[in-house]
């Protein structure tokens, strides 16, 4: 099982959110305006749960992808895995923390191949928990130092506009907050997205830039013979 490699991973990550930012801002002003219709929200939900296989893609989400048919079709073994995941996982957290942990990312993956591969909830949470062996804590890594970034920008943020109490000071470092935290969840979004693609296709970041280069150097060195 290859390694991913975590600031490679954060960097393509923020890469797929730039690319889809304003799309999933568009995706979650749809999936709010529409939760209150009953049916229909199971299906946007589940559409929300796959996002990282829409943009580990490649290309542009478009936002009324949410409202596809296909993702109201397995709604009942949609509850089932969601059932088994949280369940296991609170079992998991009784057991002192660290296994619940384990099982949490382990499992990251498991309704984005229940929708992207169409399998079954235990078929997915298997697949979920082979597709993360030996990576588990490289992922849990990388999230958490977005995660951890994100926190430690806002809490500077918070304290300098916050000296003093003047109201609009801290207005304007609310605001700023508030665009930090739009942003932070893409960001999230994005590097669960350049993980998933990682490990579905076995190609890690960091191969990919070094064959690159390679094919660059091999490429001059052609260049070169070919002239003497």
């Amino acid at each position: 099982m290859k390694k991913l490699n975590i600031i490679p991973t954060i960097k393509d990550g923020i890469g797929l959110a730039l690319v889809n930012y304003l799309s999933l801002v568009l995706t979650v002003v749809l999936y709010v305006l529409t939760i209150w219709i009953p049916y229909l929200n199971v299906g946007t939900t589940i559409a929300l749960a796959s996002l990282p296989a829409e943009m580990a893609k490649g290309t542009v989400v478009k936002p009324t992808f949410i409202f596809d048919s296909k993702y109201r079709k397995n709604m009942g073994e949609f509850f089932i895995l969601v059932a088994l995941q949280v369940g296991a996982i609170l079992i998991g957290f009784l057991f002192g923390i660290i296994p619940g942990i384990v099982l949490g990312v382990a499992w990251t993956f498991a309704v984005v191949l229940f929708v992207d591969k169409n399998m079954s909830a235990i078929e997915a949470l298997r697949a979920s928990n082979d597709m993360t062996y030996g990576n588990k804590w490289r992922i849990f890594g990388a999230l958490m130092l977005v995660a951890l970034c994100i926190g430690f920008l806002n809490g500077i943020i918070q304290a300098l506009f916050g000296i003093g109490d003047i109201s609009w000071l801290k207005t304007i470092g609310a605001i700023i907050v508030l665009i930090i935290e739009v942003f932070a969840e893409p960001a999230i979004l994005g590097v669960q997205a350049s993980i998933y693609k990682q490990l579905s296709t076995g190609e890690i970041v960091s191969d990919l830039s070094n064959a690159n280069a390679q094919a660059q150097v091999a490429a001059v060195e052609a260049e070169t013979k070919a002239e003497k």
